[in-house]
């Protein structure tokens, strides 16, 4: 039962995916000859979403379905020509995921602007409904593969919303009884990730606290070895040490006998019998009242 229901869960994740690589990858590697960059195509698709919220949301459904596609299109292969052309990177797939996002959301913007002006308001909470549901399963995939686990899979990612949406935007009337499809199957998706990343917690925990049990911190081994013993040494040494009588008077007569017999400035020590003398202006005098 598992294995079918993996099966069915990367049905388009996994031999669609295979599919439309096989048929892109040329492309990329024509546009990468070109000179065309992964960036540029992300950022292209970006503006032309940008523009297609403002047809969608002015009522023009039908421009908004032909920039659709030069919308979804740049999103296919930026990332054969990112392979294409050696440009991968870590920068680039942050910058692609992020003009996804935003592009879902302008995207559904648009259609909630216009159905609180030429339909229903209340069916744009439909739209917004999507979005939702978009984010969640955009938010599951990212956190599960933080944790070293795949979240992959659904009915409803990302070009199978661009597919229906297009369907949607054919006709007004087409475009709610759309949204509530949408709606549905991006939920069901979500809650087919989470009971995915769920499943596979458990096996995680495992294979963490076995490791925990094999390996011991280097960290630890040092602060134990010698740190405490270190410091246990020195307390039982305390403990043991004999204490040094010290007599009542010794530091102060030591103090009056240094200040009496120090030749101020210069540093001798008086002789015994001799009288401190005082330095001033550069000459050596003796104290009042001596002689």
């Amino acid at each position: 039962m598992r294995s079918n229901g993996k099966a069915r869960a990367e049905v388009l994740d996994g031999h669609y995916r295979k599919g439309v690589d096989k048929r892109t990858t040329p492309v990329g590697a024509a546009l990468a000859k070109v000179g065309v960059t992964a960036n540029s195509l992300t950022l292209t698709g970006l503006v032309f979403a940008v523009a297609d919220a403002f047809a969608i949301g002015s009522g023009h459904l039908l421009v908004g379905l032909f920039l659709l596609f030069p919308c979804g299109l740049p999103d296919l292969f930026d990332g054969p020509v990112a392979k294409a052309s050696g440009t991968a990177s870590v920068r680039g797939a942050f910058l692609d995921s992020v003009s996804d996002r935003v592009s879902d959301s302008l995207l559904m913007g648009g259609v909630a602007w216009y159905l609180f002006g030429h339909g229903d308001p209340r069916a744009a909470m439909l739209a917004f409904a999507v979005l939702g549901s978009t984010f969640l399963i955009s938010y599951e995939r990212a956190k599960a593969e933080s944790l070293g686990l795949k979240a992959k899979g659904g009915l409803m990612e990302r070009a199978e919303r661009m597919v229906l949406l297009g369907v949607g935007l054919l006709s007004a009337s087409f475009l709610v009884p759309v949204l509530w499809v949408m709606a549905s199957l991006t939920t069901a998706t979500a809650v087919f990730r989470f009971a995915v990343v769920w499943r596979q917690c458990p096996s995680l925990e495992r294979a963490r606290l076995a490791g925990k049990a094999g390996t011991r911190s280097p960290d630890r081994r040092w602060r134990v070895g010698r740190v405490e013993s270190r410091w246990r040494a020195w307390r039982e040494a305390a403990v043991t040490r004999p204490e040094r009588p010290r007599k009542a008077g010794a530091v102060a007569s030591r103090w009056r006998a240094r200040r009496r017999g120090t030749w101020l400035g210069s540093g001798r020590t008086a002789r015994p019998g001799e009288r401190s003398r005082v330095r001033t202006g550069g000459r050596w005098r003796q104290p009042h009242g001596s002689h």
